[in-house]
């Protein structure tokens, strides 16, 4: 991180996730009280469903990086004491590569008044002096949710093992005079520096059935006002938690720091909705005279906002990764298994692996695809000719280790006068519920079969269907869990969304990380879904993996690339 430039950093990163019910408030993660506590007495080694290269700690619960000095850090929430939600601390692990992943000690818990009942989610900043500031939600003495500041100790440490909480917490509290509710007052982003030199940060919020991002501003990082209005708000989202907002450059690939605007730059704001459990984005304007965003796309029109992912994934923060030049998005992945079973396993919630993202050449929408790292695992590489997948066939992959994989495939269709006609728009994750991979279509379903058992019984479908719609190919993408596993208990929610993908000029591509109990899918780069899965036949060597064509229409296999991955070294 070139910490020497007067601006701020979105790299220290971040904390993903926390709330929980307070007040008789629901929110994103409830609290077990009489089970908060409670650990599996089992080892977490030789788990069937533990992932190899996701980042999770050894045991307990958890949600939730900045690169100093050379280290990428990694800040997330922790119960140390148990594998469901309660007891939250920053938990702290160090990385070269954002893949192998060192524990450290416990970098921020309860210890003042401000947050004697717990520490949330948060962000940290590059100080003009060089120095990471920390600000984060505190669950003080009343139960209410306070902002709060902490800084290294030493700052010339690059693992930044202590941290130093500010004897002026907290920074922004709810008070009588802004008629903030205590309980809907969480999440500060990383800070931005404002070319008046007053830094600005937003506070997650809801007033009424109205989400806002609440801005507020400093000129010495720890004296801060609220502004007369939120940066952006909308009427019937509810809560907004972790909130991102941050900028992105209209004609490159690369990042640019937080602070950085002018010409050719357009800025993202990314809420996590409490009421709907997935992440929107919204690409706009920032008015730097009035501070106000202006989307393209706002909130009230939530069916067309974008998502970063369209299976399980929240909470998500992104940093500026000034080493590679890139903007990095981290998420949280929850889980599809029971409370019991989490109890049982002794762990629950996992990382997905880092994203690059970046702008589309469009404008629309935003492009996601594993950090190049994550290549650095891939071992015993297999590669099939193009072959032509005939109607209702499926093929086995062999020579990859199908529990712990990462393919690339691509899939050429030509007969687009066999693909059925939609004639009304229908909500797409309803459609691919509909039409999932066991139903026989016209021009697919066509893809791959994950974690799927020798007779078939279970597996996951990652796959492409292609419609007419209004006289013009419509592709809809779906991640079908309706048969991942025996065990109904877990959740078998099917996922999808529609591609915008023009199968008449280009090939559909797909990219899965196969990892144990996730598959994470990566439609173009353009739509992602991830998903959850605990099989009971298809486990370590009894998973395979197929391509599979179940449409009317022979497609072409242009390109099928996989390989083996190795074991990440995670704490």
């Amino acid at each position: 991180m070139a910490v020497y430039q007067i601006r701020v950093f979105a790299i220290f990163y971040y904390i993903l996730g926390h709330c929980v019910f307070i007040n008789n408030i629901e929110a994103t993660h409830q609290l077990y009280r009489n089970l908060q506590s409670v650990s599996s007495s089992s080892s977490s080694s030789n788990q069937p469903y533990r992932t190899a290269y996701h980042f999770q700690p050894p045991k307990n619960w958890i949600n939730g990086p900045m690169r100093y000095k050379g280290l990428y850090h990694l800040f997330y929430q922790y119960n140390p004491k148990g594998s469901v939600w309660g007891n939250i601390v920053w938990a702290h692990s160090v990385s070269n590569d954002l893949v192998n992943w060192t524990p450290l000690d416990l970098a921020i818990y309860p210890s003042q008044p401000s947050d004697i009942n717990g520490c949330w989610s948060g962000s940290a900043t590059i100080l003009p002096n060089g120095k990471p500031a920390i600000l984060y939600t505190g669950i003080d003495s009343n139960n209410q949710q306070v902002q709060n500041l902490a800084l290294p100790k030493n700052a010339s440490d690059p693992f930044l093992s202590e941290w130093v909480k500010n004897p002026k917490n907290p920074l922004m509290a709810p008070t009588t005079a802004n008629k903030i509710n205590s309980s809907l007052f969480r999440d500060p982003t990383t800070a931005w520096l404002g070319k008046d030199g007053y830094y600005r940060v937003l506070i997650g919020n809801q007033k009424e059935t109205t989400g806002r991002a609440l801005l507020y501003r400093s000129k010495d990082f720890v004296n801060w006002v609220e502004a007369k209005h939120p940066l952006y708000s909308a009427k019937g989202t509810g809560m907004w938690e972790c909130p991102d907002f941050f900028p992105v450059l209209s004609k490159s690939m690369s990042g640019i720091d937080t602070s950085v605007n002018g010409p050719n730059v357009r800025h993202v704001l990314k809420v996590s909705l409490g009421s709907k459990l997935h992440d929107y984005y919204m690409i706009g304007s920032y008015d730097v005279k009035k501070d106000k965003f202006l989307p393209d796309t706002g909130l009230q029109s939530i069916e067309s906002v974008s998502r970063y992912d369209y299976g399980k994934y929240y909470a998500s923060k992104t940093f500026y990764d000034d080493a590679k030049k890139r903007r990095v998005l981290l998420g949280w992945v929850n889980e599809s298994s029971s409370v019991a079973d989490d109890i049982k396993k002794g762990w629950s919630g996992i990382h997905a692996i880092p994203r690059a993202i970046w702008l589309h050449k469009s404008g629309k929408q935003l492009v996601q695809w594993p950090v190049v790292e994550i290549e650095r695992l891939r071992a015993n590489p297999i590669s099939w000719p193009i072959k032509v997948l005939k109607a209702g066939r499926h093929l086995q992959g062999t020579g990859v280790t199908a529990a712990q994989a990462d393919v690339e495939v691509s899939f050429e269709a030509k007969e687009f006068e066999k693909a059925e006609v939609l004639e009304n728009w229908m909500d797409p994750q309803v459609l691919c519920s509909k039409k999932g991979a066991s139903v026989k279509g016209g021009l697919g379903p066509f893809g791959l079969l994950a974690f799927a058992s020798k007779d078939l019984k279970e597996y996951t479908a990652v796959f492409f269907r292609i419609f007419k719609h209004q006289h013009k190919p419509l592709v809809l993408f779906c991640s079908d869990q309706s048969r991942s596993s025996l065990n109904n208990i877990n959740d078998l929610t099917t996922y999808g969304t529609f591609l915008d993908a023009d199968p008449y000029q280009k090939n559909l591509s797909l990219r899965s990380l196969i990892d144990h109990s996730v598959v994470e899918s990566f439609g173009e780069g353009k739509a992602v879904i991830t998903s959850r899965v605990y099989r009971t036949l298809a486990i370590n060597d009894e998973a395979h993996l197929y391509a599979f064509n179940y449409g009317a229409a022979d497609v072409k296999i242009t390109r099928l690339n996989a390989w083996s991955m190795k074991k990440a070294q995670i704490n």
